[in-house]
């Protein structure tokens, strides 16, 4: 092994305070939307216009404290606690289906009066350290099917499982893609991707057609006009939200959408509601944030100094950039509508807490990159990586 490649002789550099900023600016955003968004619903369920604005903006300074934390936290220690990490995600799971909140018939949290917490929200991360540090260690063997393909079908297979049965189909699809993506990143063969991607579809595809709410999704996409008060209204309702708004909106917290005509307008709906108030300039701002985030993202994992932190950037930046297009595919009716939030805009306090969590420990693994700190010499003192060079023998 080279000096290059000893990540323990390497002393942490400067963050890329980049991903901190376009962070902060999306939950600034998200808290402003949030209130927006949610403030006739919240008069009209709880007697309270801030109802929802607050506890988000509650999450979002313990999302904060989690990314600060996060930051500060060598990644690395991630994989020598993937096992337990990925143990107490397990147990969290079967506590929601065994003790969970219920609402919406769906069972997804656990808690006890209004605080509440949602582990599938932090599974995602817990999901992309726990494989990500898996395929560092099996190393080219992931290249075949016994050690390789099988093994990861049965450890997402069986996450997926139980957040399906809380039911969550959105969330199922995001951490398969997001561990999909990962795998492949990680050197698995062409063989192996089209097996996967054939049954991945097919699993995909018999789920969302097995349960009537699913199926009507899939007929309000293909032909939403058909049945506008019913299947179709949610899908038309954010349609007209973007018409109305134009190219600079019709004013922040003006939109009449939020009116009870975008049914949770403050959640997955909540882009919708943004393109009305703040128009096309508003959406494309947030579009391109997005894109910046995805761009910082992956090149903290291509300058990731080994393979764990390669995958865990991958995994983060995978799992954001593939939430926001389905939401937003969703929305403007490119894909059927799949209930999946927002990151940074959606109401949704553990949705933002992982979301904030996770880019502090993406921040944590660009302090590290190639390009960043310095090696430790024999006497530990910091020196810059030309350096080492120059001294080595030859």
């Amino acid at each position: 092994m080279t000096a290059i490649e000893r990540t323990g002789e390497w002393r942490p550099g400067r963050p890329e305070y980049a991903i901190v900023v376009v962070a902060g600016v999306l939950t600034a955003l998200g808290l402003v939307m949030v209130y927006s968004s949610s403030f006739v619903i919240g008069l009209a369920r709880f007697g309270d216009g801030q109802y929802y604005a607050v506890r988000q903006a509650m999450w979002a300074a313990l999302g904060l404290v989690l990314m600060v934390a996060a930051m500060r936290t060598d990644y690395r220690v991630y994989r020598t606690l993937a096992l337990p990490i990925m143990g107490g995600t397990i147990a969290a799971l079967l506590a929601v289906l065994l003790a969970g909140q219920e609402a919406g018939g769906a069972k997804r949290w656990l808690g006890f009066g209004e605080f509440s917490v949602q582990p599938a929200e932090f599974a995602k991360l817990t999901v992309i350290i726990y494989v990500a540090a898996w395929l560092a260690a099996k190393g080219s063997s992931i290249r075949s099917m016994q050690n390789g393909l099988l093994p990861f079908v049965f450890i997402v297979g069986g996450v997926g499982v139980l957040i399906m049965m809380q039911p969550n189909l959105g969330t199922t699809a995001i951490i398969v893609i997001t561990t999909v993506v990962m795998f492949w990143v990680a050197g698995a063969t062409l063989a192996q991707m089209a097996t996967l991607g054939a049954t991945v579809v097919a699993a995909l595809a018999f789920l969302a057609t097995t349960e009537g709410y699913r199926m009507n999704r899939i007929l309000a996409f293909l032909d939403a006009e058909r049945d506008p008060l019913g299947h179709g209204f949610q899908t038309l309702q954010a349609l007209i939200a973007l018409g109305n708004g134009g190219p600079t909106g019709v004013g922040l917290g003006a939109s009449r959408g939020k009116f009870f005509y975008i049914p949770e307008s403050h959640t997955d709906g909540v882009f919708a509601v943004l393109g009305e108030e703040l128009g096309l300039v508003g959406t494309a701002s947030v579009l391109l944030l997005l894109l910046l985030l995805m761009v910082l993202g992956y090149q903290a994992a291509r300058r990731a100094r080994d393979q764990f932190g390669l995958l865990v950037a991958t995994g983060i930046t995978t799992w954001l950039t593939a939430q926001a297009l389905v939401n937003i595919g969703g929305i403007v009716r490119l894909i059927p509508l799949t209930g999946v939030p927002l990151p940074f805009l959606s109401y949704g306090g553990s949705a933002l807490a992982a979301e904030l969590l996770a880019l502090g420990v993406l921040v944590n693994i660009s302090r590290f990159g190639r390009d960043r700190g310095g090696y430790l010499d024999r006497e530990h003192e910091p020196t810059s990586r030309r350096q080492v060079i120059r001294r080595r023998p030859g």
